[in-house]
């Protein structure tokens, strides 16, 4: 980490959470961020179902909701970046304030609830910036819709053309009733109509699933998923659990990410691949390189991070690729894929 990025997120740790972090991205899309380049190697290429990326380490949904630091995230290491939740309408979300620093946890709570410009203006971003790498959006509803479902084709509809994959949200529990689209029934006809609007299209199509989920409910998601061809599972979004925290904002209702999320995470990221063949990526707690291989061998094709950029600066992702290189080499890995599962029973 530099001096500069240090002196910012010092800075930016005074703030209210939700103000420090549009600050981050203003000065990120004005080229204020660290920037490697594409970060990338032998053992690093890997393939997620359709998409074949430089290394397996992404950006997570809601960290450049309304795409507006393209440039600085396809400098940053990523091997690839998902933007959103986007909807078919702009929407405000919840009131403020709805995002808390546990920084005693390394964990943060929101409750944002879809806030996002819309689909089109999102769209328009990503058209009016193409950058060459892999990039992606998550779908989402608006909280007023009488047709959710409808929603993702919209927004599908919108954004397809300008992404290579996207990722059906059916996890966030900021949107009252959203979490009933993982319901076996619902999800089956949801994924029927994204699948559909997808038609010919090259792009790959995800399911984000929560953490809460017991093993039949997974078990379900799995079923339909697959029988859907969809090219993966994103496990997991964020959690409504409050175990173990030592923070006074513990109790702030909204979706709890960061450490706490990452046991909980991979042993359902675990459990989910001794279900489907289907390619998982891995999501929740991710703060260092030991944490991503560990995502890996449980079971991950890809991983993705948000919280720990909170507090380790945008310069964490390229020390976490060029960490998971050493450790695969450590291993006798010739590629990410040889590492995928290698440790799936410790979660188990």
């Amino acid at each position: 980490m530099s001096l500069l990025e240090r002196a910012g997120l010092a800075v930016l740790r005074r703030m209210d959470p939700e103000t420090a972090h549009d600050l981050a991205l203003r000065a990120l899309s004005r080229g204020l961020g660290p920037s490697p380049g594409p970060l990338s190697g032998p053992r690093l290429h890997t393939r997620v179902g359709r998409l074949g990326l430089i290394n397996p380490v992404g950006i997570a949904a809601g960290f450049d909701k309304n795409a507006v630091a393209i440039d600085a995230l396809s400098r940053c290491g990523a091997g690839f970046a998902e933007y959103g939740a986007a909807t078919p309408r702009p929407q405000p979300g919840n009131p403020r304030p709805r995002l808390f620093r546990l920084a005693e946890d390394g964990a943060a709570i929101n409750r944002f609830g879809f806030n996002n410009d819309g689909a089109g203006a999102i769209a328009a971003r990503l058209a009016a910036q193409p950058t060459g790498m892999i990039r992606g959006l998550n779908l989402g509803a608006n909280k007023d819709s009488a047709d959710r479902a409808g929603d993702y084709v919209e927004v599908l509809r919108l954004a397809g053309p300008h992404i290579d994959f996207a990722t059906v949200n059916v996890s966030s529990p900021n949107t009252a009733g959203l979490r009933d689209l993982q319901d076996k029934a619902a999800l089956a006809d949801l994924l029927a109509r994204v699948v559909a609007a997808r038609g010919a299209d090259d792009m790959a199509l995800f399911v984000k699933i929560a953490p809460d989920l017991d093993d039949a409910a997974l078990a379900d998601i799995a079923e339909v998923t697959t029988q859907a061809g969809l090219d993966g599972i994103v496990a997991t979004n964020t959690t409504v659990r409050r175990d173990g925290l030592r923070s006074a904002h513990r109790d702030e209702a909204g979706g709890l990410s960061g450490r706490p999320l990452m046991a909980p995470s991979t042993r359902v990221l675990a459990r989910l691949s001794t279900l489907t063949d289907l390619p998982l990526i891995g999501v929740g707690g991710i703060a260092s390189a030991e944490d991503a291989y560990a995502k890996i061998r449980a079971g991950a094709s890809a991983v993705q991070l948000y919280t720990a950029l909170s507090y380790g600066g945008l310069s964490l992702v390229a020390d976490i690729v060029k960490g998971l290189d050493r450790l695969l080499a450590r291993d006798g890995h010739a590629s990410v894929a040889e590492a995928v599962g290698t440790d799936r029973a410790a979660w188990l």
